[in-house]
């Protein structure tokens, strides 16, 4: 920090440095946006598996700073356009049950590691399944059991409550999918919902 010191020995801040201070403890009111970031807006960067492996099987990756990535149903998911959406959730696919896997530990003890192509779990809407993958190449952290007891939360907050996964992928392995994956000014674009 520039500035001199004053007969007391403190150092004085000179005027370019209290207007950017200024500025940052009282930002001009017509430049600040009309609704708050969400915590989803301000804490991930938002990417969409657009037409993963089928066509309307839309799926988000919202990956954090310390780069574990959470995956769940895109809003254009076409399980969430069915007549009454969501109405149940079974992570017993393949040869386990996603839901009684425990990963315990600083080193994440029991962790399974799953391509992207991996099934996390089934959903049905109106009779019919739908494959939630895990979109992200890496270990699954955790799965959210409270889909089983609250399905809906896919239909009313599939973007925060009503994720599916949390995925840990290697920071190599994350160059690669991220390059896979769309933006999420690209997705609002190509789903028409600028």
């Amino acid at each position: 920090m520039e500035g001199s010191k004053d007969e007391g020995g403190t150092l004085a801040t000179t005027g370019v440095e209290d207007e950017e201070l200024r500025s940052l403890l009282f930002p001009d009111a017509n430049n600040l946006p009309e609704v708050p970031p969400s915590a989803v807006e301000y804490n991930f960067v938002r990417y969409y598996a657009i037409d993963f492996l089928k066509p309307g099987h839309d799926q988000y990756v919202y990956r954090h700073a310390n780069g574990l990535c959470v995956v769940g149903l895109a809003p254009t998911h076409v399980a969430l356009k069915e007549e009454g959406g969501v109405t149940s959730v079974d992570f017993n696919v393949g040869k386990s049950d996603r839901s009684e896997m425990k990963v315990t530990g600083k080193r994440k003890r029991n962790a399974q590691h799953f391509e992207t192509n991996t099934a996390l779990c089934k959903v049905s809407a109106n009779g019919k399944e739908f494959i939630v993958r895990c979109c992200v190449k890496g270990s699954l952290l955790e799965v959210n059991d409270r889909l089983l007891k609250q399905p809906d939360l896919l239909n009313s907050l599939a973007d925060r409550e009503g994720y599916v996964a949390i995925m840990m992928p290697k920071p190599t392995d994350w160059l690669k999918i991220k390059d896979s994956l769309s933006s999420h000014e690209d997705y609002k674009k190509l789903r028409g919902l600028v």
